[in-house]
């Protein structure tokens, strides 16, 4: 027989006072099992895992709406059902949701919210589900994700875990993850620290991240990078196998790697320094590209620095390897605004170096 446990929360109002309730119950569960929760009115939710075979929630209510909710807690086969629904629908729902529980260590979780963030702390199993507002924090997870929120920050840490984890609208950190997990946000920046990644549909220790808007901070690519967004500053701090970058407006900064690297920037700076002898290819269509390869490397070397007629006109190319230098005479109308090139080129039968620019210097430097 399932068993309800409700509580409503009717205190009285008065004048501009708000009213307010607290619930908590415990009831004994099996590790494996679930909760879920169906929360109409929005919520802030705190999940934390315990060595306890139950799962203890506790409820508090305020604001001045609160005579408005009815929440309730059931039993169900195989886990817990929590869900909130206004008892009456009014034009202004003012009233404030927060709800703590402790489950067993080894345990799904199932979310269905109008509203409020959700951190989930310590706990084996399967998170899914959506809040349509509010920060996601995860840490000492492991399992399998799916979870959005629909305009919030993600922070996940310390954990084992696979899936997906989706803002659209918020900032992203990854750190100290194991994992084939995919964080992405529609307009935030996303941070990963020491991310790896082994198995499943995994590619290695790759790092791949596709945003519509923020910055991009990797710390560590052991099998290469693969990032882009729409808007904002690109930096890798280390990489290997291969960098491959593309921001539609901001500053790419490729601060080692050993490996192919292909960086474009529609609006910024490019600036990378590779080590070993690879293919590298930097565009900037606005800004100045900056390079830096190994002293005894044995270079291709092919440089298109454009400037409009409308610049300062004085850009120019340094590099410390031998080039030869020449610059068009007339005014080139084929692309727009007219602009002329100066043309840096080397043959020295090793990799190829591809550098194209406008309205920016172009230094090409050897590694000390």
């Amino acid at each position: 027989m399932r068993k309800l446990f409700t509580v409503s929360f009717l205190i009285a109002l008065v004048l501009c006072a708000g009213s307010a309730g607290a619930f908590e119950r415990e009831i004994a569960v099996r590790s494996g099992g679930t909760i879920e929760f169906d929360l109409n009115t929005g919520g802030d939710i705190t999940i934390v895992g315990w060595g306890n075979e139950s799962v203890k929630v506790s409820a508090d209510l305020s604001g001045r709406g609160s005579d408005n909710i009815d929440l309730t807690v059931e039993e169900r086969s195989g886990g817990i059902l929590v869900r909130s629904r206004y008892v009456e629908q009014r034009k202004s729902q003012s009233s404030s949701l927060e709800i703590e529980v402790r489950v067993p260590s080894i345990f799904d979780v199932k979310i269905d919210s109008m509203g409020g963030g959700v951190s989930i702390d310590g706990v084996e199993g399967t998170f899914s589900g959506k809040t349509m507002g509010g920060k996601l924090k995860l840490t000492n997870l492991k399992g399998e994700l799916q979870l959005t929120t629909m305009g919030g920050s993600i922070t996940l840490t310390n954990s084992d875990v696979d899936g997906r984890v989706k803002t659209m609208g918020g900032k992203a950190l990854v750190e100290d993850v194991f994992g084939d997990v995919k964080v992405t946000s529609m307009g935030g920046e996303v941070t990963h620290r020491r991310v790896t990644r082994t198995h499943g549909d995994s590619i290695g220790d790759q790092v791949k991240i596709d945003t519509m808007g923020g910055d991009i901070n990797v710390s560590d690519a052991p099998s290469g990078a693969d990032v882009h967004t729409m808007g904002g500053d690109i930096t890798i701090d280390s990489a290997r196998e291969y960098v491959k970058a593309k921001t539609m407006g901001g500053d790419i900064r490729i601060k080692e790697a050993d490996g192919w690297v292909k960086a474009t920037t529609m609006a910024g700076d490019v600036r990378a320094l590779v080590i070993g002898g690879h293919d590298v290819e930097l565009t900037s269509m606005s800004g100045e590209v900056t390079l830096v390869m190994p002293e005894g490397a044995d270079l291709d070397i092919e440089i298109e620095l454009s400037y409009t007629k409308n610049s300062s006109r004085n850009y120019q190319i340094y590099s410390d390897f031998p080039i030869d230098q020449s610059e068009s005479e007339g005014w080139d109308y084929d692309h727009g605004t007219p602009r002329k090139t100066i043309s840096g080129v080397a043959s020295g039968g090793g990799n190829r170096v591809v550098i194209r620019t406008i309205n920016g210097n172009v230094y090409l430097k050897k590694s000390q």
